[in-house]
């Protein structure tokens, strides 16, 4: 189909809006692709940059995805209730949406291993036994209860004016971002990072600033770069990096944090926060390492429980500067009021009994040495890939869309690797990556052995 005869508006909302009405009319269907951004730049007589700004709005709304060298392609609709990125993730980039039949090892959830999980049996019994059956006698009570908010000072990687609990990490990055940026602000994030944060940016109408990693976090110059943006608001997440398992190291902590005491210094009015996701908390085998030891009053940080004690518990604590979150519990007691004191109760028995700990700790093992065992297997077929933390693994591939294919005939399931880029890949790069959740690959050695041999035929040209 000529695109070009259809725009009428040649700016990038326009070319956007009658790709659009071209989808919904049905004139454009789910696996067609799109002429190249130069090419209908060269037809429209507008510069790629233009095209390029419109393929990616159709791309925040989930009406298309890029396939690299496949070329960009319009999108089957969406189960409505998943956000752009989740939709391209739940299709494993795929351009339909039917259904796949399951397959041998499925190690594209980003979801830790239920078998790790610390029982809940016995930590349920007792909080029931000593919880009234009523659970509160007020609705303006404390939002966290006292054991629990007694464990998490303790255990904080500095020491923060307030602290509250939420219902899992994104609804705190949510409520955090909604309190400190505004739309149209620029807000620093990773590249790659996790997709629910651009997704979250796209929702707030926030400009994303991508800056990349290297192995020991953000990198300081490309964040010096980024803030002279005019970005005042940086999400990082310090350990166990989401894909790729990096971990930020205390001296890299310094480094970014004579940043931002740089910039703000040099720049009157300025007033940078940093927002950290410290996602897989208590499973992550590297230290706590927090910007809020330098910066205490600009740091806001979370830290997960889901990943080390059930994703259904929905518990996220969030320490930080008094100014902001009072804003996010003044905020949530118009909605939810506060996380459930039940289940608050639960995650404070589990915090300090035995067999919780322990469990909790044989998981946090058993990931270190998954990770190392597939990154070990993977050299032995030539493809390196050095060891992270946490659950996930940050695999280069030739080709994305190839290796998807090539994976699923093996019998096994990755997440393609473009969801979680904050910056669109140029038009004629077919290579990627693929996100594999090491932490759902048990079984043993011939597991691990057959699961390299095909990731690395995978990768391959």
């Amino acid at each position: 189909m000529d695109v070009a005869q259809h725009v009428e508006d040649r700016s990038p909302r326009g070319i956007a809006a009658a790709v659009s009405r071209l989808v919904r009319s049905g004139e454009l269907r789910p696996g067609d692709r799109l002429p190249t951004v130069r090419r209908l730049a060269a037809d429209l007589g507008v510069s790629p940059a233009t095209v390029s700004g419109a393929w990616q709005a159709l791309a925040a709304v989930g009406l298309v995805t890029s396939r690299g060298r496949a070329g960009t392609v319009v999108l089957p609709e969406p189960a409505s209730w998943l956000p752009p990125r989740y939709r391209d993730m739940a299709a494993g980039g795929r351009a339909d949406a039917a259904p796949r039949p399951a397959l041998r090892l499925d190690l594209s959830t980003g979801t830790p291993d239920p078998d790790l999980l610390p029982p809940l049996e016995r930590a349920l019994g007792r909080v029931a036994a000593a919880t009234p059956a009523a659970g509160t006698g007020t609705y303006l009570g404390a939002p966290v209860v006292e054991p629990l908010m007694r464990l998490l000072r303790a255990s904080w990687p500095f020491t923060p004016q307030r602290i509250t609990v939420v219902d899992g990490a994104v609804d705190a990055m949510s409520r955090t971002l909604e309190q400190l940026a505004g739309f149209g602000d620029r807000v620093v994030v990773e590249d790659p990072g996790f997709p629910p944060v651009f997704d979250l940016c796209d929702q707030l109408g926030l400009e994303r600033v991508p800056v990349p990693l290297d192995r020991h976090g953000l990198r300081p110059d490309a964040l010096e770069a980024a803030l002279r943006t005019g970005a005042e608001l940086i999400v990082l997440q310090p350990r166990a990096h989401n894909p790729t398992g990096v971990s930020m190291t205390p001296t890299r902590a310094r480094e970014l944090a004579a940043v931002i005491r740089r910039h703000v210094a040099a720049t009157p009015g300025a007033e940078v926060h940093v927002v950290e996701d410290d996602h897989s908390g208590e499973i992550a085998s590297s230290a706590d390492v927090s910007l809020g030891t330098h910066l205490p009053d600009r740091v806001v940080h979370v830290r997960s429980y889901s990943k080390s004690h059930g994703p259904d518990l929905r518990i996220a604590a969030v320490g930080g500067p008094a100014a902001v979150l009072d804003r996010v519990v003044a905020r949530r007691m118009l909605g939810p009021g506060w996380t459930s004191r039940l289940l608050q109760r639960l995650l404070a028995d589990l915090l300090v009994d035995g067999e919780a700990l322990a469990a909790v700790a044989q998981a946090r093992r058993l990931y270190y040495a998954r990770q190392r065992a597939l990154s070990t297997a993977l050299a032995e077929h030539g493809l390196v890939v050095p060891p992270g933390d946490g659950i996930n693994m940050w695999v280069p591939v030739a080709d994305e869309a190839t290796a998807l294919v090539r994976l699923e005939a093996a019998g096994v399931r990755v997440a393609r690797g473009r969801p979680f880029r904050a910056a669109p890949p140029a038009e004629d790069d077919g290579a990627g990556h693929v996100r594999v959740t090491v932490g759902a690959l048990a079984g043993g050695p011939d597991v691990v052995a057959r699961t390299a041999r095909a990731l690395a035929l995978a990768a391959a040209p």
